[in-house]
């Protein structure tokens, strides 16, 4: 008896499921072994991705010759794409195919984004013509078509890895194993860690390859990595846990708000029992979760007031609102985060052309690539976030006995300060470099201003330590507050954030340009960065950033976790899962893992 329940215990019982729906041993799957093979993808992923965004803003300029507004909009317009597709990705996900296999169809379509790309820059008939002594000669229609028609097919491709490949490294830890779980806390601070290592490469060897030797090697190396990374995904396939299709996430949130509309003058009753939910039971066959009755956002629970009409579209379960409620409530902060990410989107574009009018010399014989100053950001990223977790962290907890160290809201509003501070320096320096190019009479497009390149440096690296406090806790807070039966919709927020804050980027930066150009005005951000005033357009962010903090504290002292969530563990509460393994911290799990068991019987131990 004694092996036979040890045998049942060995399966996990948070859902997973191997490839064929069958349960799935925790000592043969999932844990930093299989997240192992997902990490190795992303590594690579990304250094494809900062392969074609971190030197993107100069290719537009030297080889397609595009303007400051016009190149600087170009990039953020795509790299919001970029962010804004996983929400499709993640649609798809949840509703039908799951994340394996939309993953698997997602990055062949980002293979051939890349591979074209590649031959966009490589083929004459296909890449611009270079510059002579009479000029540079424009691009045709078609060259400019095939390049962006390459972008976009690349955006469509990380649509459905990005929201799905960082969510199935969450799934590979189960909640209702103390140990796991403790390590799932540890997952997301390592994954970005994963993504900066995959940056530093391409911000620092490719960028350099680019601009030094050619465009067809540059762009070539990263696609040969993304195919690489794709074998090394499929290779860890055997060792993954599946999460299950729970149908459309979208349409379930929308037939509550349908319900609760059509029941606007309903009055809900005050018992939570009185209103519509299935067993435990009915729950466990299909391998969701049942979520209790909260009384946030009263009024949708009108959508689960019983009317004797059993239309999806006219009543829904307590549960199915609970999750439209964890959904709706996030929508605050992830509005505060869209202004933060303007910032990432200035040091991808403006940042790096300030980096062109510095002296860029090491010696003799070599210059620093001006993208290559984003790889300040990756290195002080990498070490803070070993600093954060490996050191503040423990440190934290002895005081707040929150296993985190500090929430995740604390973690990201301190990150918020930090981005206001950034944009403040980011004024002064540029401040700077326009009285040396006025002292200098430096008033051409291509005069170099006689400071150093790093002088640039305390912006780009504080840029890092923001991005281990505000994108870790983004990613952390978005999967985690999410319902069960939503993940990937969840993290496609966190994608959402970085998307809409380039959009806006894009929008803010045109209209700053046109605004400040009229009346006879000289504009601030011009061609010629030498006469332009950049030095005020990040002074007029920096205002952004502070009255966005403001709101974020707003909204964030009002924001409750959800009370099924890992959200904030105690420190006491881990500690006594640890000395009892067959104990979870929540009764709802445990009822939810006694009828999964109904659901997956476990093949009894042999004799």
């Amino acid at each position: 008896m004694a092996m036979v329940a040890e045998a049942k215990e060995d399966y996990t019982e948070d859902g997973t499921v191997d490839r064929k729906g069958r349960p799935v041993l925790r000592s043969k799957t999932g844990g930093w072994h299989a997240c192992s093979f997902i990490v190795g993808f992303e590594v690579f992923e990304r250094m494809a991705y900062y392969g074609i965004a971190a030197n993107l803003v100069l290719y537009l300029t030297t080889k397609l010759h595009e303007g400051t507004v016009k190149s600087a909009n170009n990039v953020t317009n795509w790299v919001g794409a970029i962010w804004m597709t996983p929400v499709a990705g993640a649609y798809i996900a949840d509703a039908y195919l799951g994340r394996y296999w939309t993953f698997v169809a997602a990055s062949a379509i980002y293979l051939l984004g890349m591979c074209l790309l590649t031959l966009t820059v490589s083929l004459p008939a296909l890449r611009p013509p270079p510059c002579n002594e009479e000029g540079c000669p424009k691009a045709s229609s078609l060259q400019v078509g095939m390049f962006f028609l390459a972008l976009y097919i690349i955006a469509v491709g990380t649509g459905g890895t990005k929201p799905n490949i960082s969510t199935m490294g969450a799934d590979q830890f189960d909640d209702f194993e103390p140990k796991e779980k403790s390590r799932k806390l540890s997952f997301f601070n390592w994954w970005m860690f994963s993504i900066f290592v995959g940056t530093l490469f391409s911000t620092t060897f490719l960028v350099y390859i680019q601009d030094n030797v050619s465009w067809s090697l540059g762009y070539g190396i990263p696609t040969a990595g993304l195919a690489f990374s794709v074998i090394v995904f499929f290779v860890g396939t055997p060792f993954y846990r599946h999460k299950l299709p729970s149908g459309s996430p979208l349409t379930r949130i929308a037939q509550v708000l349908v319900a609760s509309v059509r029941k606007w003058n309903m009055h809900v009753p005050e018992d939570p029992r009185d209103l519509h939910e299935l067993s435990m039971n009915e729950y466990a066959t299909r391998g969701r979760y049942r979520v209790d009755h909260t009384s946030s956002l009263r009024f949708l629970d009108k959508a689960a007031t019983m009317t004797g009409q059993t239309s999806p579209w006219i009543l829904c379960t307590v549960t199915q609102v609970e999750e439209t409620k964890q959904m709706m409530k996030m929508m605050p902060i992830l509005v505060a985060t869209f202004i933060p990410s303007t910032l990432i989107a200035q040091g991808g574009t403006l940042f790096i052309r300030q980096g062109t009018k510095l002296d860029r010399s090491m010696g003799p014989h070599f210059e620093i690539p001006p993208a290559s100053l984003i790889a300040f950001t990756t290195i002080f990223m990498l070490i803070s976030l070993a600093i954060y977790d490996l050191l503040f962290v423990p440190f934290m907890r002895r005081f707040t006995k929150n296993a985190r160290g500090i929430t995740m809201l604390q973690r990201l509003g301190t990150g918020l300060v930090l981005h206001t501070i950034i944009l403040v320096i980011a004024s002064l320096v540029e401040r700077k470099r326009l009285s040396v190019a006025r002292e200098k009479q430096l008033l051409k497009i291509k005069d170099v201003t006689p400071l150093s390149i790093f002088i640039l440096l305390p912006q780009f690296g504080l840029a890092g330590i923001a991005d281990t406090l505000v994108e870790v806790a983004k990613l952390e807070f978005f999967y985690d507050q999410a319902p069960q039966g939503m993940k990937s919709l969840g993290t496609s927020y966190f994608s959402t954030s970085i998307g809409m804050g380039q959009i806006l980027s894009s929008f803010i930066l045109s209209t700053v340009a046109d605004v400040t150009k009229r009346y006879g005005g000289k504009g601030w951000i011009l061609d010629n960065l030498n006469v332009s005033h950049l030095d005020y357009f990040y002074a007029f962010l920096a205002v952004l950033s502070f009255l966005n903090f403001l709101f974020f504290l707003v909204v964030s002292k009002s924001f409750v976790y959800n009370a099924e969530s890992t959200a904030e563990p105690k420190i006491m509460d881990l500690e006594m899962e640890d000395s009892s393994p067959n104990k979870t911290s929540s009764s709802h799990q445990d009822m939810y893992k006694t009828d999964l068991s109904m659901q997956f019987p476990q093949p009894e131990a042999a004799n």
